[in-house]
């Protein structure tokens, strides 16, 4: 089990094993990150170099008119700046070869990872967080390994090299950096302990924001339908200025750090030109080595600042890579058992004494001791009011769910001991909330079945009373469907998701009120269709219409998580109150 982060980066197995297993995703691309440093040490060697070259300039050439020793090594100093500009050039590609690589690899096993999750995973976390974290978070990861294998490289060599040089060129005026450092030191230390934790609240605010978006998006007709934007946009107007907030409040420690950083430098190339300037006046030190000088000197603090921005890049990815390392380390709770090979010799159901909580909470249930058995080919209704946990039965059966006490056999055999895709593939279910993709019709359906023919697809479609206004379009078949199915009702996009399911030609088929946006007659259509052709197909039908499951042949009455009466339309209406009850009104409604 994992640690609970509380403000400070560690997990049970310690700070190393989180940066190896994010760092591990470098994959193939780990040339490029091992070539990018090595290309920098030669762009920085010609670096450090060149102010030698230059110094000789002026005190051998200029100073003495030597005008071919000047010409001579202004050519070799030219030279040199090309070949740092080469070896610059070819780290540059390098590392950003690397970084887009790794990145891509590691949102590429994030959104596997995620794909993987039970439902109850997915609970976890919300989509809006998720979203954050695979593209913000994964491009603040990507942006700070950029950065790391070349300026963890490139500004420890360069400030050794140029501190070496400015040393053999003068010691005493490198007594500067004595005092310098250590004041960069402390204040790199005050902002990486203030900025991770304000940083952390950034991204949470992210995800707040996020879920405002993707909340008002997919319900932007019950918006418009209310009159509700002017409420809306106040809501995402403070989230926004919640994210503000607290983004000036993380990067205001951040932009402290060039100013405190310019500072230092500047006093320093102050010292060494009053000391320095005193030292060549004195002839203690030649003009173009206090020229040379003040260069290695820039380079130094350069260097720093390289330093401390790679420091802050630290603080900033440090939070994103402890809620990318959140998933990747995430205990999937359904998983498949290894080298199974058990497969559903039929389509019977049984529950054993099974109890049911989301929060895994015995005190806290929605289902409890549910004891029930379904023949194969068998069909079943399923009524009760809100709440009942009529979905919550039947997500036990495909494994959606885990039951938190007892067993949900499915074909003879426990649910846990099958292959996940087995059982799923023998099990089809439409789900309350109907989902389409972005694509043609054809394709949709196709998700029940890869292989499908276009007449497996037309009888499906005929079956779910969809062939007849899937051909009233001009494309037919291959229409093409917005993103989640705008271009079409609510009832016309339940047939299309009852079709999908049949295609998959399951032993155990669930409408979890999958009719309730077609008419009557429709509904008859599709239940006289499915009494034909899914005769060996044990059929699960949650509904509210009792006419939608008065001839099952049996009718299980939910009440507050528990069964409370089974049995045939005729006997439960002599014997469950709450069964007569619900059927009087809507008989009453009927006649009204």
């Amino acid at each position: 089990m994992r640690l609970p982060c509380r403000g400070a980066f560690y997990s049970e197995k310690g700070v190393f094993p989180v940066y190896k297993e994010i760092f591990s995703h470098v994959g193939k691309y780990w040339k490029q990150a091992l070539l990018s440093p090595l290309s920098i040490i030669g762009e920085v060697l010609m670096e450090v170099l060149i102010p030698v070259v230059m110094a000789k300039i002026i005190d051998n050439g200029i100073k003495q008119h030597d005008i071919g020793y000047v010409t001579g090594m202004g050519i070799l100093m030219f030279g040199m700046a090309l070949v740092s500009l080469f070896f610059g050039a070819i780290a540059g590609r390098l590392s950003a070869v690397a970084a887009m690589g790794f990145a891509k690899n590691l949102r590429g096993n994030l959104f596997r990872r995620v794909q993987s999750f039970s439902f109850a995973n997915v609970d976890k976390f919300s989509t809006a967080s998720l979203t954050t974290r695979l593209t913000t978070d994964v491009t603040n990861i990507q942006t700070a390994f950029m950065m790391f294998i070349r300026s963890a490289f490139r500004a420890p060599i360069m400030l050794l090299f140029a501190l070496i040089m400015a040393f053999r060129m003068n010691s005493r005026l490198s007594v500067v950096f004595v005092f310098a450092t250590p004041v960069l030191a402390a204040f790199m230390v005050f902002v990486m302990t203030k900025a991770h934790p304000r940083f952390k609240k950034m991204l949470s605010l992210y995800d707040s924001m996020n879920s405002r978006v993707q909340e008002n998006l997919v319900g932007i007709r019950t918006v418009k339908a209310f009159v509700r934007e002017d409420y809306e946009k106040k809501k995402f107007t403070d989230s926004t200025e919640a994210v503000r907030e607290a983004q000036v409040s993380a990067e205001k420690l951040i932009i402290m750090t060039m100013p405190m950083m310019q500072f230092v430098m500047y006093i320093s190339i102050i010292a060494i030109l009053w000391f320095g300037g005193n030292m060549a006046v004195g002839g203690q030190m030649e003009t173009g080595e206090l020229s040379s000088f003040i260069t290695y000197v820039t380079q130094i603090l350069m260097s720093l600042m390289m330093l401390s921005m790679l420091f802050i890049m630290f603080v900033l990815s440090r939070a994103s890579i402890q809620r990318i390392y959140e998933v990747l380390e995430e205990d999937i709770d359904i998983v498949s058992p290894e080298n199974s090979k058990a497969v559903p010799a039929d389509g019977s159901i049984s529950f054993r004494n099974v109890s049911f909580s989301y929060f895994k909470d015995m005190n806290n249930l929605a289902l409890e001791h549910i004891d029930l058995d379904i023949r194969s080919g068998e069909t079943i209704g399923i009524i009760g009011g809100t709440g009942s946990s009529k979905t919550s039965l039947v997500q036990l059966i495909p494994r959606l769910y885990d039951a938190t006490d007892g067993t949900v056999i499915v074909g003879g055999t426990d649910v846990k001991e099958y292959d996940l895709d087995i059982l799923r593939n023998s099990v089809a279910m439409v789900l309350q909330k109907n989902v389409l993709f972005s694509g043609s019709i054809r394709d949709n359906l196709r998700w029940g079945n890869a292989d499908a023919t276009d007449e497996e697809i037309i009888e499906a479609c005929k079956a779910a009373c969809a062939h007849d206004f899937i051909t009233s379009f001009p494309d037919g078949y291959d229409t093409e469907l917005g993103q989640g199915g705008v271009n079409v009702s609510g009832g016309q996009k339940q047939r299309l998701c009852i079709a999908r399911a049949l295609l998959r030609k399951p032993k155990i088929i669930i409408l979890d009120d999958s009719t309730s946006a077609v008419d009557t007659a429709t509904d008859s259509s599709i239940r006289k269709a499915f009494r034909e052709k899914l005769a060996e197909t044990t059929t699960l039908i949650i509904a509210q219409r009792i006419s939608s499951v008065m001839d099952a042949d049996r009718i299980v009455v939910m009440d507050a998580g528990k069964i409370s009466a089974v049995g045939t339309h005729d006997e439960l209406l002599e014997s469950s109150e709450i069964y007569r009850e619900v059927y009087e009104s809507q008989q009453k409604g009927a006649d009204e």
